[in-house]
């Protein structure tokens, strides 16, 4: 049995669910729309380019958390999950990940957005393992604080191997599914790194060392199952 781990954004899903779940608050009247549109589009160019600040990321995403009931926060998370997420959620996605589970694998997401976002995508697609930013709550009730080292660059490797110690597995034929470059620290270390719609940056550094390149979200319409990849030079 190997660890197979997937990143989230842009690797399962065909897009960014922090992005996406400012954008619903914004659509549906919670948050207004030109400021903080601005502010997410600005926080997604500087996550692209490697240059964010992750704690500047997780300020901005706690804000309306930390501001309104539970009951409000589950009832537009379920329509977030089905107006949102759904769409984002291709077959091939699904398929790389049921090719590891009919295998016996251990699954987990390990993704640098925050478990209230990603938690209910993670029970969507049947995985229980979820690394993600975790926050803090008294009560049922946001406080707007971070648990433990954020899940974003070397911090991914830093919980993953907190994860190990905790659970006792290891990396003996460990799998890591990413489209970023922001990844690469935690693709680096796994023994079979798996590139998925790779972001520039992570396309030219897995040609150079031979690492897989999948196509999940729709270089080839109507496909069932990942499919090869062949990056642009």
């Amino acid at each position: 049995m190997a660890l197979a781990l997937y990143d989230l954004d842009n690797t399962l899903l065909a897009g960014d669910s922090e992005r996406a779940w400012c954008e619903f608050l914004i659509d549906i009247g919670v948050l207004d729309g030109d400021e903080f549109r601005i502010e997410n589009e600005r926080l997604y160019k500087e996550y692209l380019a490697g240059t964010l600040n992750i704690y500047d990321s997780i300020k901005f995403q706690l804000k309306p958390l930390t501001e309104y009931s539970p009951d409000k926060l589950q009832r537009w998370q379920e329509e977030f999950m089905a107006s949102r997420i759904e769409p984002m959620i291709t077959p091939a996605a699904v398929a790389l990940v049921e090719k590891h589970r009919a295998a016996g694998d251990e699954l987990a997401i390990i993704t640098a957005s925050n478990s209230f976002v990603t938690r209910p995508i993670a029970e969507r697609f049947r995985i229980s393992n979820l690394l993600a930013i975790e926050l803090e709550r008294l009560g049922n009730r946001y406080t707007g604080k971070v648990l433990g080292t954020p899940t974003f660059r070397e911090g991914k490797v830093i919980r993953l191997v907190e994860w190990l110690q905790e659970t006792g597995h290891t990396l003996e034929g460990s799998y890591f599914y990413s489209d970023s470059h922001n990844d690469l620290p935690l693709l680096q270390w796994v023994e079979n790194p798996v590139v998925v719609n790779p972001d520039p940056i992570l396309c030219v550094f897995a040609e150079a060392v031979s690492w897989p390149i999948l196509d999940v979200h729709g270089e080839h319409p109507g496909s069932l199952e990942p499919q090869p990849l062949l990056a642009q030079r």
